[in-house]
C-alpha cells in the first residue's frame, strides 16, 4: 500500500473507533441519567418536607440502612437464602420446562396430554396457589421454591415449544435421509436452532422466580429479603422497608445482567451476537 492510500485510510478507520466510543458513552448516561433524576428527586422531596420521612425517609438514611445490614451480616443472609431459592425454583422450572417443551413439540400423546394443562395454566394467576402449597408442603423451603418453580415453568415451555417446532423442515429432513437418528436431531439441529428462543424463555423466567420468590417470603416469612421487609412494616421501620426494596432492586438487575451475559455467551456463534446492537 502506497503512503497517499495509507494517509486517505487510516483517519476513516480512527473516525470509526471514536464514533463507537461516543455511543457507547453515550448509551451508558442514557441508562444513568433517570436513575440519578429518581435518586435526586426523591432525596429532594423527603428534605423539603412534601412528604414526611416516615412516609419516604430520605434516600441517603436508605443507603445508610442498607450499609448497617452488610456491616452486621443480616445483608448476606437475607439475600443468600432468597437467591437460593430463587435459582434453585429456576433451574428446576428451566430444566424440567425445556424437556417437557422439547416433548411436546416431538411426541403428539405427550402434547396431546400437556396442552389443555399448559393452556389453562400460563395465563392463571399462580400466586393464588400459596395457601394450598402452604397446607401441603408448609412454611419452608420446599414449599417456598415449589412456588418459583410453578410459577417460572410456564414461559419456559411455550418459549421451547414455539423454538422446536420453528425449527426449518428441510434441515431435519436431510439429516433424517442422512440417517441421523432422533438423538442425533435433537443435539445437533433441534437444539441448536432453537436455543435463542429458549434463553428468551429463561430471561422471562428467571425474574418471575425472584418476583415469586420476595412475594413467597413476604406471606410465609423466615429469612429471606421478602421476609426481613414484611418484618420491618411490622415494626413500623420505614428505613428498613425501603432499604429490602433497593436490596431486591440492585438483586434483580444483577441477575438479568447476568442471564443477559449468559446468552451473549452461549450464541457467540449466533447472527444476533454478530449484529451491532442497538439497546
Amino acid at each position: 500500500m502506497s503512503e497517499i492510500e495509507t494517509r486517505f485510510l487510516a483517519p476513516p478507520a480512527a473516525t470509526g473507533i471514536r464514533l463507537d466510543l461516543t455511543g457507547a458513552v453515550t448509551r451508558r448516561a442514557g441508562a444513568i441519567v433517570p436513575l440519578l433524576a429518581v435518586i435526586v428527586a426523591w432525596e429532594a422531596a423527603s428534605r423539603s418536607g412534601i412528604v414526611t420521612p416516615f412516609l419516604l425517609p430520605p434516600i441517603s438514611a436508605v443507603l445508610g440502612r442498607v450499609w448497617e445490614d452488610a456491616i452486621s451480616g443480616e445483608l448476606a443472609l437475607n439475600l443468600g437464602q432468597t437467591l437460593f431459592r430463587s435459582l434453585a425454583g429456576f433451574a428446576i422450572a428451566g430444566a424440567g420446562g425445556v424437556a417437557l417443551g422439547i416433548l411436546m413439540a416431538r411426541r403428539r400423546w405427550v402434547r396431546w396430554f400437556f396442552d389443555p394443562i399448559v393452556s389453562v395454566g400460563f395465563p392463571m394467576p399462580k400466586i393464588a396457589f400459596l395457601p394450598i402449597f402452604m397446607l401441603w408442603l408448609g412454611l419452608y423451603d420446599v414449599s417456598k421454591i415449589s412456588m418459583a418453580v410453578f410459577n417460572a415453568i410456564f414461559p419456559v415451555i411455550t418459549a421451547t415449544i414455539a423454538a422446536a417446532e420453528g425449527v426449518d423442515r428441510p434441515l431435519l429432513w436431510s439429516a433424517r435421509s442422512l440417517g441421523a437418528s432422533e438423538r442425533q436431531l435433537l443435539r445437533e439441529i433441534i437444539l441448536p436452532a432453537a436455543l435463542p428462543q429458549i434463553l428468551t424463555g429463561l430471561q422471562v423466567a428467571l425474574p418471575i422466580s425472584m418476583i415469586v420468590m420476595i412475594v413467597t417470603e413476604m406471606m410465609m416469612g423466615g429469612q429471606g429479603l421478602g421476609g426481613a421487609m414484611i418484618a420491618a412494616s411490622r415494626f413500623a421501620d420505614s428505613p428498613g422497608v425501603f432499604a429490602g426494596i433497593v436490596e431486591i432492586a440492585v438483586a434483580g438487575l444483577c441477575l438479568v445482567k447476568g442471564i443477559a451475559l449468559l446468552r451473549g455467551r452461549l450464541l457467540a456463534w449466533h447472527q444476533e451476537t454478530q449484529e451491532p446492537t442497538t439497546v
